[in-house]
């Protein structure tokens, strides 16, 4: 099984823009590369919530990785 996301090990590349205790909101400012495609990711969703609405914008791909115990949405715009 692959490692977890560790935002943890890039935070001084990544900027935390909201922390509800369930749902973490992260914004990449240094090129960290998406867990799922390689590429830098725009922003990423750390949930353990089962469900959660999301809004992306026009053209907007989005990566997610699965984890025992979250989820993780990724976009890249």
């Amino acid at each position: 099984m692959d490692d977890p996301v560790d935002f943890e090990a890039v935070r001084h590349r990544v900027k935390l823009l909201r922390d509800t205790g369930s749902e973490q909101v992260f914004e990449n400012r240094d090129g960290v590369a998406c867990p799922a495609c390689g590429e830098a990711f725009t922003e990423a969703l750390a949930t353990t919530e089962r469900t959660c609405q999301l809004s992306p914008g026009p053209s907007v791909d989005i990566c997610l990785v699965r984890e025992p115990e979250r989820m993780i949405v990724l976009t890249h715009a």
